[in-house]
């Protein structure tokens, strides 16, 4: 599915989207360059998640954590493109931070990827000449929700 994405006001709706969709166990992948939207997305998710305030770029603390009542359920926001290895991932206590959360990750190749998990929500984010797409790929868990699309 591509989404076009041509003002902040179109990124907002497919957060609000996702996030109603959301469940603990989640895995929402981030790609694209750099400037590409991901850190935007990732913090409309979260602000429609329930979450008031500065969503601070995971970038150097490579994670970033959101709990209840803030957010409607445990998230952990994370960034892993200063990880040189994905074995990193590990050594963070990625599985640990996970247990009954759902993750948005940035840069998930980084980290070894997530796309082969049922519960991943895969996209791609790209500039276009009238904004940028969202190319989204969903593993079977969400497709079968489908009242996110």
């Amino acid at each position: 599915m591509i989404v076009q994405l041509p003002d902040l006001a179109a990124s907002a709706d497919l957060a609000q989207r996702i996030a109603a969709a959301l469940r603990a166990g989640d895995v929402v992948a981030l790609s694209g360059g750099l400037g590409a939207g991901k850190t935007t997305l990732a913090r409309a998710i979260i602000a429609a998640l329930g979450h008031e305030g500065e969503v601070p770029s995971p970038s150097f603390a490579i994670i970033e954590v959101y709990d209840p009542p803030a957010v409607r359920l445990p998230l952990i926001h994370a960034d892993f493109y200063r990880l040189e290895d994905p074995a990193e991932a590990d050594e963070i206590g990625l599985d640990d931070y996970r247990q009954g959360a759902a993750l948005l990750a940035e840069w998930p190749e980084n980290a070894g990827g997530f796309a082969h998990e049922p519960a991943c929500l895969s996209i791609l984010l790209e500039s276009t000449e009238n904004g940028r797409q969202a190319i989204v790929t969903a593993g079977s868990d969400w497709l079968e929700r489908g009242s996110w699309t």
